[in-house]
């Protein structure tokens, strides 16, 4: 019996239950008392459903029909979003947007950036990848994300268009129970390598990466933030962004290492923002990736 149903029905059910009666509902729709009476007849006949209780001076709603007024409000909201999408669309709004980001991307720009979005794009479909290192590269790559925050794209290959945003500040730390942080001296690789390097690594590259790694002795990550408990265990020595220990660093929970090493010296690493170059962006995603480069410093 669905194929009966239309939508004026479902509206005139929800206006006699917002205003209280017939003819206060037919006021508001604009139409005679007998034309809301018919249309409520109507779908009754057709859903088999009693929905008013008329044996009063007055047709009361019975206890079936208030359910199906709040599954009718949500038939309604869908099919408000539907001529909404389809309009989007038709403009040329792609129909959803897949965003990928790297774990060492700052957090609160891109949910700056993705609050703009929502607020210019209300009923676009966003799904968020929150990744480990090389996962938002690998998702674009991929096609699985439409737009990437890759921390690094050390061979930037001709598949991927990628637009710089902005770079993060690595320095290199350790506990104040470490042993280099009671060092005095400045720190060589000879001196580096007798402590364990704790590494952020890519999960699904078999050797890991070279970067930055001077010690012979490294554990592992592939989780940010189980490196730093480890890294505030004191169980080794790290290079971290700097807006993610810099609390840390104030509080003295860590402790800046003096190296002179060229492999790990404080530097700034690049973050890009990249999209596979057969498929330019559409509306949505040029509107955040302008967004990121505002809003990311």
């Amino acid at each position: 019996m669905l194929g009966t149903l239309t939508l004026d029905q479902l509206r005139v059910l929800i206006t006699i239950e917002e205003t209280g009666s017939f003819s206060a509902a037919g006021r508001k729709l604009q139409r005679a008392q007998s034309a809301i009476s018919h249309a409520v007849q109507t779908l009754e006949q057709m859903q088999r459903v009693q929905l008013f209780d008329r044996s009063g001076r007055a047709p009361v709603l019975t206890e079936a029909a208030r359910a199906l007024v709040a599954q009718a409000r949500q038939v309604l909201r869908q099919a408000d979003l539907f001529e909404r999408s389809a309009s989007a669309i038709a403009e040329g709004l792609e129909p959803e947007l897949t965003f990928a980001v790297d774990g060492m991307v700052p957090t609160g720009p891109v949910i700056n950036g993705l609050a703009a979005l929502q607020k210019r794009f209300p009923d676009l479909a966003v799904t968020l990848f929150t990744e480990a290192l090389g996962g938002a590269e690998r998702r674009v790559r991929a096609g699985a994300a439409t737009l990437g925050l890759c921390v690094m794209l050390p061979n930037q290959a001709q598949d991927l268009q990628a637009y710089q945003v902005t770079s993060i500040e690595l320095v290199p730390v350790a506990a104040p129970s470490h042993p280099l942080a009671a060092e005095k001296r400045e720190l060589e690789r000879e001196v580096l390598a007798e402590h364990v390097q704790l590494v952020l690594t890519d999960p699904e590259s078999t050797g890991g990466p070279s970067y930055s790694v001077v010690s012979p002795r490294i554990w592992r990550f592939v989780d940010l933030g189980r490196r730093l408990d480890f890294l505030l265990a004191g169980f080794g020595w790290a290079t971290m962004p700097l807006h993610l220990v810099e609390g840390h660093l104030a509080a003295g929970r860590l402790k800046r290492l003096p190296i002179i090493d060229p492999a790990v010296l404080p530097g700034a690493i690049p973050i890009y923002a990249a999209h596979q170059r057969n498929y330019p962006l559409g509306i949505a995603a040029k509107f955040l990736l302008s967004e990121l480069q505002s809003g990311i410093h």
